[in-house]
């Protein structure tokens, strides 16, 4: 039997490197806000999925206004972010004190992650506690130290995407602990704590809509 499913959303983000008033989360392309296409990607996954979203205090009204018009029948609950993304996590975390199960953790400028990369991680946290998606390196690579540069093995790299997925009583344990500028993702958390990362193959169009650039090629890949 299948353990229970939740998906913690985190739309903290509030446009600074995308140079733009509105949050990138809520960027319209092709009439539809980013983050819209982030949720359904999770729905068409499960639909009884438990979605929870966390946002950036100054867009929340924005936030539920737009579920209530988008998904009037599903549930889905949200809160505040933090001053971080831990703390973020951490916020969507709490909302799931009284559960079990496994839940994903996954940026809502990230549309185009594909069901089977969302199939493949939640089954593998389920048999071994966490998994993340990741994708190779395909260009070379250098390390930079002490102002000089090397070339590196580009295939002992990997480039690591969302959703990442726990056990949601171990990824809450780490959660415990207090910030450090070590944590990088969600698995830098888990990983601190003694457990092993456990890596599936995620897609190539699982892009973080970051910069401008980024939202031509999201124009692109929607056509």
């Amino acid at each position: 039997m299948s353990l229970s499913k939740h998906i913690i959303i985190v739309a903290g983000g509030t446009g600074t490197r995308m140079n733009s008033e509105i949050p990138k989360q809520f960027i319209e392309v092709n009439g539809k806000p980013i983050i819209v296409y982030t949720i359904q990607k999770f729905i068409d996954y499960d639909k009884d999925i438990n979605i929870i979203i966390v946002s950036h205090k100054d867009h929340l009204e924005q936030l539920n206004k737009l579920l209530a018009q988008y998904f009037p029948k599903q549930k889905i609950e949200t809160c505040i972010g933090g001053s971080a993304r831990f703390n973020s996590v951490k916020n969507g975390l709490s909302l799931l004190k009284n559960e079990s199960g496994v839940v994903g953790i996954h940026d809502a400028a990230r549309p185009f992650v594909s069901v089977n990369t969302i199939k493949n991680v939640f089954e593998t946290a389920e048999q071994k506690g966490n998994a993340i998606p990741v994708i190779r390196v395909n260009e070379s690579i250098r390390q930079i130290e002490n102002g000089e540069s090397k070339a590196v093995n580009r295939n002992q790299f990997n480039i690591v995407q969302t959703p990442q997925c726990f056990k949601l009583d171990l990824i809450q344990k780490a959660f415990e602990q207090n910030y450090n500028e070590s944590f990088t993702d969600d698995a830098t958390v888990l990983e601190s704590i003694g457990e092993k990362i456990n890596l599936t193959e995620g897609n190539s169009e699982n892009i973080k809509i970051t910069t401008p650039s980024d939202l031509i090629i999201t124009q692109a890949l929607l056509k």
